[in-house]
Formats: C-alpha cells, sequence, structure tokens
C-alpha cells in the first residue's frame, strides 16, 4: 500500500486541515466509503486507507442480485458485493452490506415504472443518489460517527467563500455532475469525491493496479443496476402488466401511419424502429400520449425547443434563486452545457430559456445548472414537459 495518491483538498493548504478538510490527523477521522465493488470506489477506500485514514466500506445490496443474473457491469449484484469484500478484506478495514432493496424498490423502481407509464424518460440513477446513497446511506454514515462519506463519483468539492461547491470533474469524458445535480448543500458539506480531479480513468486503474487490488480491469457498469440486459420494456412489463398495450403511431395532425407495441417502447427523438418507413423524409418521435396510447411522430425541426420548464429545483449557487439568472444548461448527461438563462417561477419550479434550440427534450430528464464561466454546478431541476419556439 505504497502507491502515490492524488490530493484531495483543491483549496489553499494548510498544514493543520488534513486531506479530507478536518483539523486533525487522519487516524481519527472517520471516513465511510460507499463501495459498489467497481473499481472507483474501491480505489477511494484504498486510497484513504493507505493516508490512515479510519475507513469504513458499507455496500448496498439494492435489488434481488440472483434476478439480476449476476451480470458484470450492473453494479450491486451479487459479484459486486463480493468484489467489495475482498477489497475491504484485502486492505483491512471493516466493511458492511446493507439490505436496501425494499426502500430501492419504494424510492427508485416505482418510480422509474410509473414515469415511464406516463410518457416520462426517467434518469433513476439521479433518483438513486438523491434518495437512497445521499440520504438513507449518508445517514447510515452519521450514525457510525463518521465525519464524512465519500465515493467514487467523478465530480469536484471545493471549499468557496460560502461554503462547499459542487464543481464538474476534471476529466470532462468522466463528469457525473449530471447524476449529482440533487445533492444539497447540507449533503455536499458532508461529502468527499476523492476522484474528481483525477486526470483520466486511466490513472484510476493504475491506482487500483498499484494497491493490488483485483478490481483492476473490471469492466465499467453500462446499464441501469436492475436492468443488466437494457430491456427497459421488459422489466416495466413485470412491475406493471398490461404496461406494453398497443396503439397508433400519428403524425402531428392526427393521421394514422402505424401501430405501436406500447408507448413505453419508445422516446422522445427516436427515429429507429418506427415501422412506418417509406414515407418519405424522415419521422421521429416527438410526443407520447400515453393517455391515448398514441406515439406522435414529425419531421426533425418538431423537437427543436427552447423553454424548458423545469420542477424540483434544487438550487446550489451563492445568489438568491430568484429574477433572471444566466446560465449554461444540460439536458441530457451526454451533451456540453449550451448557454441559457434561468428564470425562477416559483420556490422550486423554473423556466429555462436556452438561447439555441436543442432537439430530444424529454419529460422526466433532469437539466442542470452550471455557471456562466468555469466549472461550478449551481444545482438542476426535472424536465415537466416540453414546449416548442
Amino acid at each position: 500500500m505504497t502507491a502515490p495518491s492524488p490530493s484531495l483538498r483543491h483549496d489553499a493548504p494548510d498544514s493543520t486541515v488534513n486531506s479530507l478538510g478536518f483539523a486533525k490527523p487522519p487516524a481519527q477521522t472517520r471516513v465511510v466509503v460507499a463501495m459498489s465493488g467497481g473499481v472507483d470506489s474501491s480505489v477511494v477506500a484504498a486510497m484513504l486507507a493507505a493516508q490512515g485514514y479510519d475507513v469504513i466500506g458499507v455496500t448496498l445490496q439494492l435489488y434481488d442480485h440472483g434476478a439480476a443474473l449476476a451480470k458484470k457491469g450492473a453494479c450491486c449484484a451479487g459479484q459486486d458485493i463480493h468484489d467489495a469484500r475482498r477489497v475491504a478484506e484485502r486492505i483491512g478495514f471493516p466493511h458492511y452490506v446493507l439490505d436496501y432493496e425494499n426502500r430501492f424498490r419504494e424510492s427508485v423502481i416505482e418510480e422509474f415504472a410509473d414515469a415511464y407509464l406516463a410518457g416520462a424518460t426517467p434518469v433513476p440513477c439521479i433518483r438513486c443518489n438523491e434518495r437512497v446513497k445521499f440520504r438513507d446511506l449518508l445517514e447510515t454514515a452519521r450514525e457510525l460517527d463518521a465525519d464524512c462519506m465519500a465515493t467514487g463519483h467523478y465530480i469536484r468539492r471545493f471549499d468557496g467563500p460560502r461554503g462547499a461547491e459542487l464543481h464538474m470533474a476534471a476529466d470532462p469524458a468522466r463528469d457525473q455532475s449530471y447524476f449529482l445535480f440533487s445533492t444539497t448543500q447540507e449533503q455536499l458539506d458532508f461529502l468527499r469525491f476523492p476522484l474528481g480531479g483525477l486526470a483520466s480513468k486511466a490513472e484510476t486503474r493504475a491506482l487500483a493496479a498499484q494497491y493490488g487490488l483485483s478490481v483492476a480491469d473490471k469492466p465499467d457498469s453500462q446499464d441501469i443496476c436492475f436492468v443488466p440486459d437494457g430491456d427497459y420494456a421488459g422489466v416495466i412489463e413485470k412491475l406493471r402488466p398490461g404496461a406494453a398495450d398497443p396503439g397508433e403511431i400519428v403524425d402531428m395532425d392526427g393521421n394514422i401511419l402505424g401501430t405501436h407495441r406500447g408507448v413505453i417502447h419508445y422516446t422522445i427523438g427516436q427515429r429507429r424502429g418506427l415501422g412506418i418507413g417509406g414515407l418519405g423524409d424522415p419521422l421521429y418521435v416527438v410526443r407520447l400520449e400515453p393517455e391515448t396510447r398514441r406515439v406522435v411522430v414529425g419531421p426533425k425541426q418538431a423537437l427543436a425547443t427552447r423553454i424548458v420548464p423545469v420542477t424540483e429545483v434544487n438550487w446550489l449557487g451563492d445568489e438568491p434563486f430568484a429574477g433572471e439568472i444566466p446560465i449554461t444548461a444540460r439536458i441530457r448527461s451526454t451533451r456540453p452545457p449550451r448557454p441559457a438563462i434561468l428564470r425562477a417561477t416559483g420556490e422550486r419550479r423554473a423556466e429555462i430559456e436556452l438561447l439555441a434550440p436543442e432537439e430530444g427534450v424529454s419529460p422526466g430528464q433532469a437539466c442542470v445548472f452550471y455557471a456562466t464561466e468555469g466549472t461550478r454546478v449551481l444545482g438542476g431541476g426535472w424536465i415537466s414537459h416540453r414546449r416548442g419556439g
């Protein structure tokens, strides 16, 4: 355990403060590490243990991992729990597995199914962070008398003049700020993200190899953990029998163009797999109407959106959440932030005006706010419905 470790602090150095920001020796600083069994969280645990911290590893069993076929690439499955335990045994710190299956089903899976039935495109990983990992698990960390909780997310936490700030990761290709916008100020004060300043994932894997971790070459998780084969519709049909009832594919004037095999099989912006080829210009899904079981299609320009209403806003900015605020906004995890204006329309509601229209804006997705300059995350909200313009 002699591998070098990156600095965890990004503000001015202070010899009286340890790398996690506490004015006491690492040995007297207890940190709970949320361990998924993957390489990222395993490196965080090994790194902190090597620095002398009082590390406790915690892994959550979030669903029936037997039903998930123990497939590699899906976090928190049976193999992942085993991998996390092996890392803890090798490095020599306590490790606990907590059964959060009921909480996960109630807080994440049920809403995932209902959102699809309502014609939305949900992002369950955000809800999991918000409602399970950063709420329930964080509370467990406090009960264990931890000074903080560390995770393997690629995002940075800076100590700013008005408290802890959330910033994008140093490596844009690994940045996970889109999935962590709902982190509250209170949670941010307690959380630490040791990998956010690394230059690349290759650096993480190199650290894993130097620490002698068996997960050094483990593939990254690709699918939603409770949908390990990527078949979202199949999971929803099991949770909500009858969800895949067929219906009509219509154009924007209501003309019937064909039939579909269930609204849950379609997403806003989809072009392939509609089964209505040969009608001239390409057609895209522009709207889902679950109440009439209709999939509405139209030309690509019909997808263009400038006004994006959002709800459940989590605001992390220094200025009050009021009036008009210039920001950059990200409406998909795979897209860069684009210039926009945020207009607060209520205590936790806002309207985002994109200065250039975006395509494929879908209810149920997140809209994340960033400062116009620099890397700071100002918060975000959930897209409630799409408006053109």
